[in-house]
């Protein structure tokens, strides 16, 4: 599906960033603080958002939690299906065993992402937990999967897409939604 262009704005970036200081608030009162705690973002805008939840973070309890990169192109359930996937790095620089890990990505959708997130981290050893917090919920899930933290809850049909913007990769900060062109089939009807 191609995207048409973006037809509302539900966040603009002073709602993301006290969205952001909520969820980090929420991620300290559910912990009893953040000694326990480790960040991975899911490559490219969860990692973006887990170095802003962690910066957050700091100014809360008066030190920042380690903070991991995950690339999840080989744990994807649709990777055969890729004709190249994008391959990023993964970079968690701690040990995940008994830690709190804090999951982050940016839209929770069919939860696939976070499923093979899920078989990413548990490869790097065993958390005490694994907690999502996520920037947008959409909806439409297909696995049994929920974030603990969220910011907002974006009912949205499947031939829309959801995008959160953040400044290290899009230049600015707002949560969109998108028209996408739906595919047709070879006599050019509506599959």
């Amino acid at each position: 599906m191609n995207a048409l262009g973006p037809k509302a704005q539900i966040m603009d970036e002073k709602d993301m960033r006290r969205t952001i200081t909520r969820i980090a608030h929420e991620i300290v009162e559910a912990n009893g603080g953040a000694q326990t705690i480790a960040m991975v973002g899911i490559v490219r805008r969860g990692a973006d958002l887990a170095g802003l939840i962690a910066n957050e973070l700091e100014v809360i309890e008066g030190r920042r939690p380690q903070v991991g990169t995950l690339d999840i192109s080989f744990y994807r359930d649709d990777v055969m299906r890729a004709i190249q996937p994008v391959l990023h790095a993964t970079n968690i620089p701690f040990s995940v065993d008994g830690k709190d890990i804090i999951l982050v990505d940016d839209v929770l959708y069919t939860g696939r992402t976070v499923r093979g997130a899920l078989d990413a981290i548990m490869d790097f050893g065993r958390p005490s937990t694994v907690q999502l917090a996520v920037m947008v919920d959409r909806g439409h899930r297909e696995l049994p999967i929920r974030a603990d933290y969220v910011g907002k809850n974006v009912p949205s049909a499947t031939d829309e897409d959801v995008r959160v913007l953040l400044p290290a990769t899009d230049g600015e900060m707002a949560v969109e939604i998108w028209d996408v062109e739906k595919p047709t089939s070879a006599a050019g009807k509506e599959s």
